[in-house]
């Protein structure tokens, strides 16, 4: 099984390597890996820096790449936009998406939270007014729907804040909250639904509130969709959303938590899918061929860690090792085979809400208060090779494409890397 295990995660970067740019918020795989080499582990306002933009609004949205093109989402008043800029800094365009917004506890975010995502033809953004919109990337507008309008209206404390899935010309959409939980998916070119299906769970109090988004497993010609939320992590087949395995006892009924909402999603190997919680709560591995009921002691999981989920940041998955960050910038490595931890490690003091991202061996870490990206050597040993910051708020996830890094701010969108390239 451990052979298998390593050869299966392996394939995944062997994968990555082939694929695309940025297209959507946790890369071209949906995984938090990027195929990029030879990219600077040093930058700040002085160093590797090749332009800052400004933005008009906040938005925790993380960028977006491909071609020439950059698209995010910010709130500008109570005006949900859609932006694109050019890979050097000039903005493109801007729709609008939506009117409303809340911000979520004072300075964490807003309803421009969830990512766009892109074929580098169209780009679709979801915002939490419910508005959903397909723009071709010279800013025409293709369709528009409001879920709320559709699928009725959103009880969730904090926003809407999922980002969809897009594959084989559908955009998968979870819409978990108190007054519904679905998932859907709606056919890419108009935007009509092509299936909808209700997920049920027993979960109360605020865990129907989910804040996570779904992911997309594949290997090879197999593929499947994984929601989260409500106590449970469950697999849908693509062509009618019917459920194929579902996670349970993550919220152990003897010891509920009321207040276990899930804001992590879950990462996708081939030969693991890794589920958070929250709260310092369970996480755990998950064979991909799994059917049913998954529990404690089901042979259809890896393993199951009793604490030290990530709350916010999504885990990472790479040759054959998890790295899970917690809230607080501790930065767990285990291995992804058995659960064994090798390291358990503070990276920078503060709070931490984007997801790690592997690239050219080194795990990008993000401190979302004090503007730092932590840049660690990818191992079973915890190296720190950089702290590199920026004067600004850093609560998306970074983006990498073709040869550079982006950083979205509260105040600007950074563009890093080596001046020669």
């Amino acid at each position: 099984m451990r052979g298998w295990m390593s050869l299966a995660l392996a394939g995944c970067v062997a994968a990555g390597a082939l694929a695309g740019p940025w297209s959507t918020w946790r890369g071209p795989l949906g995984d938090g890996h990027s195929p990029e080499k030879g990219l600077p582990t040093t930058w700040g306002e002085t160093q590797n820096l090749l332009w800052k933009a400004p933005l008009p609004g906040m938005g925790c949205s993380t960028p977006v790449v491909w071609g020439d093109s950059i698209f995010l989402t910010c709130v500008v008043e109570k005006d949900l936009l859609l932006l694109a800029y050019d890979t050097k800094g000039k903005e493109k365009w801007q729709a609008k998406l939506g009117s409303g917004n809340v911000p979520a506890r004072t300075d964490e975010g807003n309803w421009a939270s969830a990512s766009a995502v892109t074929d580098g033809k169209h780009v679709w953004a979801f915002v939490a007014s419910g508005d959903l919109a397909c723009h071709a990337v010279d800013g025409t507008k293709v369709w528009a729907v409001n879920l709320q309008e559709k699928y009725g209206k959103f009880n969730i404390q904090f926003g809407m804040h999922s980002t969809p899935v897009l594959h084989d010309g559908k955009l998968f959409v979870q819409l978990l909250h108190t007054g519904a939980q679905l998932v859907i998916a709606l056919d890419a070119a108009t935007g009509k639904e092509a299936w909808k299906v209700t997920r049920p769970s027993e979960g109360t109090d605020e865990n129907p509130h989910s804040y996570a988004s779904p992911v997309l497993w594949q290997d090879g010609g197999k593929a499947y969709l994984v929601t989260h939320g409500n106590d449970h992590a469950v697999a849908h087949d693509l062509k009618d959303g019917h459920e194929i395995w579902r996670v349970v006892d993550l919220n152990p009924k003897d010891k509920y938590n009321k207040y276990l909402r899930f804001v992590a999603s879950p990462v996708a190997a081939p030969g693991l899918i890794v589920v958070p919680t929250a709260k310092n709560g369970q996480v755990v591995g998950i064979k991909p061929g799994a059917t049913g009921i998954v529990g404690p002691g089901s042979g259809h999981e890896q393993w199951r860690k009793p604490s030290n989920t990530p709350d916010v940041p999504s885990p990472l998955v790479a040759d054959g090792l998890v790295y899970l960050c917690r809230e607080n910038g501790t930065l767990i490595c285990i291995d992804a085979a058995s659960g064994q931890e090798y390291y358990q490690e503070r990276t920078t003091a503060g709070r931490f809400r984007a997801s790690p991202v592997l690239v050219d061996g080194h795990v990008l870490v993000t401190n979302r208060d004090k503007g730092t990206v932590t840049v660690v050597k990818a191992g079973k040993k915890f190296e720190k090779v950089a702290d590199n910051t920026v004067p600004d708020v850093l609560a998306a996830s970074p983006a990498i494409a073709d040869g550079k890094i982006y950083l979205r701010g509260f105040k600007y969108l950074w563009a890093f890397g080596s001046p020669a390239r």
